[in-house]
């Protein structure tokens, strides 16, 4: 063993701590999706935390000892901080798993050869016991505060509600541990509503009532629902039903809620679904939004969020998702995709019939099956945009695409 050869590497790497802080940050981010959505202040904090922890884990590595009383109450703190702001414990202790792995590599590929195998199985060993440590007082810290915060359940589930949204779960173990805690049966496939919500009345109770439809029939809200309001938005996860239902739903409402249903998600894929979706009302032109009620507004889909991620280039765009949704159901069939080209290329069903070479009793036949299948009418300006760009999306091979399961909607027109 070679106290100096330690010491030596250690200064080494301290001197370079700022690049082995972002060595195990981007560690971190890269396995572990919770900390890869983190805000730019949270990521400073976790950099810090990182630093910090490296630097103490080398000094012992040097001085042949563990992590003192005041290192255990620092991450005792630590895990109380990760419970107010709702990180659940298993990521974060996968979080310290991994910086360790990252620090042992460093110092690995720094080192390797002047090391004796005395100097990393005791790098090991004291990585283990240090793990051991500091698991314990997380644990410490973060259920304490975890308990204090779940006797109030409302909170616990609209803190859960965002969890979901922001991926700050670890495993579907991780999820399945926590709705079982708070007694919540997630759907596997739920829909997720985003809506700008009207002001001047309680919206939290307001929301609740009338996702569920108890505005409208005078009935309990579930207490279970995950549903909560923030900065102007009301969230939801409910369970599947048909968006024509649910627009029907939201269209009674006794203020206009401009809104959109997300359908067909895995848990796994809400935190890219909530993106889109808020996108989705943050740009969503006037002209998409003609309910078929006076005064209502319509429900945008999946379809009409996709649409405007691709217009606006957002970092969730999908051209080639944008297409099996709104085309999907058309399937292999050429001459309803030919009709529906000729038609946006012409405007009208005359000119459509002349270009794609056939009688203009059949174009207006294919534009009425067109118009079945995918619930878009190319006679409507936002439908004619979405069809547009739904078909300039197109793969490579699109003809051998296969149809995809979709969420019913209102058709438009005849």
């Amino acid at each position: 063993m070679s106290i100096e050869t330690r010491r030596t590497v250690r200064d080494e790497l301290i001197a370079d701590l700022e690049g082995v802080t972002r060595v195990i940050v981007a560690a971190v981010r890269a396995e572990i999706p919770a900390y890869d959505s983190l805000q730019p202040a949270q990521l400073d904090e976790v950099a810090a935390i990182a630093g910090w922890g490296a630097s103490r884990v080398l000094d012992a590595w040097v001085e042949d000892s563990a992590l003192d009383e005041s290192d255990l109450l620092r991450f005792r703190g630590i895990g109380a901080a990760r419970a107010l702001d709702g990180r659940p414990l298993p990521v974060v202790l996968r979080a310290y798993r991994v910086a360790g792995a990252a620090v042992t590599d460093l110092v690995a590929a720094r080192a390797v050869e002047r090391l004796e195998v005395t100097d990393a199985l005791a790098l090991a060993r004291l990585w283990m016991a240090s793990i051991d440590a500091l698991s314990e007082a997380l644990y410490a810290g973060h259920s304490a505060t975890a308990e204090r915060l779940g006797a109030d359940r409302e909170r616990a589930l609209q803190e859960l509600l965002d969890d979901l949204l922001t991926g700050r779960h670890a495993t579907p173990a991780a999820i399945a541990d926590r709705t079982r805690e708070l007694g919540v049966r997630l759907p596997a496939h739920p829909v997720l509503v985003v809506a700008a919500l009207p002001g001047g009345r309680d919206a939290d109770d307001w929301w609740r009532r009338l996702v569920t439809g108890a505005e409208t029939e005078r009935a309990e809200a579930p207490a279970d629902l995950l549903t909560r309001t923030h900065e102007g938005l009301g969230v939801a996860l409910l369970p599947p039903e048909p968006h024509a239902v649910l627009a029907r739903r939201l269209a009674a409402a006794s203020q206009p809620v401009r809104a959109v249903a997300l359908a067909d998600h895995a848990v796994r894929e809400l935190p890219r679904a909530f993106r889109l979706a808020r996108h989705a009302l943050e740009s969503v032109p006037a002209r998409a939004l003609v309910g078929p009620l006076a005064g209502s507004h319509r429900l945008l889909d999946d379809a009409d969020a996709a649409v405007l991620a691709v217009a606006a280039g957002h970092r969730d765009a999908d051209p080639s998702a944008l297409h099996r949704l709104v085309l999907g159901p058309l399937g292999e069939n050429r001459a309803l995709l030919e009709g529906l080209d000729a038609f946006l290329a012409t405007g009208n069903a005359a000119d459509a019939a002349r270009t794609a070479r056939c009688h203009a009793q059949t174009m207006r036949y294919r534009l009425r099956r067109i118009r079945e299948l995918t619930g878009r009418d190319p006679r409507v300006p936002w439908d004619r945009l979405v069809l547009e760009l739904a078909l300039l999306g197109a793969p490579a091979g699109a003809g051998a695409q296969q149809p995809v399961r979709r969420a019913s909607r209102h058709t438009v027109g005849p």
